[in-house]
């Protein structure tokens, strides 16, 4: 008997001083760097106050993935934002939060945001590394509050790691959590589609899709702005949902009403449903809100009164242009996927 409970007691203290296994970056420092793509204006944000690391990058990618930043610690970053779908949410028109709760509009994608001068749809947060308060402590969405996160983290011997290997020392706090993500979140580029390598010479269109390319310039692009196909304006484009005022939610000025931020159309083949409030959920059913859907109000986009004429084949030259948008490599680049 009494060797039993040595033998207990001697499995007690080992399993009591166990710690975490060492985490080792997934990437190397050469795998994570600032890219601007030839042609491509100056980012917005770069990482001059918060220089790129393996490590910094790890941790982000950990706390994007982690529902621990919800209320309930089921919903994560990565809940509604998937890699295959641009880190767009495929097949729900709205976000769906903690206890089954739904948000207001759709999940936008996140690709080349360091040139985004402001975030969601109405431009509520205007910096990448504040971004994240707002889904974290919506209560539809994480319903948490960075208090409770802290302390959660900080009770964590994976996170005192983490933060030791990206900071020096394992002191958790809110700057820290979002300089992290940030750096996550503001390598996922986007630039390597068969758009970008007809730019670059080394592949070419056919001959619908250069059609559709030719129609996308005449009749698109003075919203959808190459090449990252979006001017991040604020236009009413005909929806008129008077239940979300848009941009005059945070502006409170009238005419800001029904006004969203225009989305880029990279890999837009892959992040239906469509619109602020996913109500499409496919490109033809955009195309035909263009031309014959648009609701007239006063703060109407100028550029779309009247609609756009197109064609049955124009359409369908234009989707196949749209396509061409499809950054394979993006959607599966293993940087950015769920660490198990």
């Amino acid at each position: 008997m009494k060797k039993t409970l040595s033998i207990l007691f001697i499995s007690f203290i080992a399993f009591s001083c166990s710690v975490d296994p060492e985490i080792k970056p997934i990437i190397t420092e050469d795998e994570i760097k600032e890219v601007v793509p030839e042609g491509w204006p100056t980012p917005i944000y770069n990482f001059s106050s918060n220089p790129l690391t393996a490590d910094g990058f790890t941790l982000g990618r950990f706390l994007f993935y982690d529902p621990i930043l919800s209320s309930d610690n089921t919903i994560s970053c990565g809940s509604c934002h998937q890699q295959f779908a641009a880190f767009a949410n495929v097949g729900h028109d709205i976000s769906h939060g903690v206890n089954g709760l739904l948000g207001t509009r759709n999940t936008p994608a996140i690709q080349n945001v360091n040139w985004l001068p402001a975030f969601m749809h109405d431009g509520g947060i205007n910096h990448i590394e504040v971004m994240p308060l707002g889904p974290i402590t919506n209560p539809v969405e994480m319903n948490e509050t960075m208090t409770n996160v802290v302390a959660k983290l900080s009770a964590s011997g994976k996170y005192k790691q983490l933060f030791t290997k990206a900071y020096g020392d394992d002191m958790v706090n809110t700057q820290r959590i979002f300089k992290a993500i940030a750096q996550f979140m503001g390598t996922m580029y986007s630039y390597n589609s068969k758009y970008d390598k007809v730019k670059s010479g080394d592949e070419s269109f056919t001959a619908q899709e250069q059609s559709g390319y030719t129609l996308f310039v005449q009749r698109c692009s003075s919203c959808h702005k190459e090449p990252l196909f979006s001017d991040y304006d604020y236009r009413n484009n005909g929806l008129v949902a008077y239940a979300d005022s848009g941009r005059a939610h945070i502006t409170g000025n009238p005419s800001d009403r029904y006004k969203f931020k225009t989305p880029s159309l990279r890999n837009i083949e892959k992040t239906a449903p469509y619109m602020h409030d996913g109500r499409f959920y496919t490109l033809d059913q955009c195309l035909n809100h263009y031309v014959s859907g648009i609701v007239s109000s006063s703060t109407l986009d100028p550029l779309l009164v009247g609609g756009i004429s197109l064609s049955a084949q124009d359409k369908s030259d234009l989707i196949a242009f749209l396509k061409t948008l499809t950054d394979t490599k993006f959607l599966t680049d293993p940087r950015y996927s769920e660490i198990h």
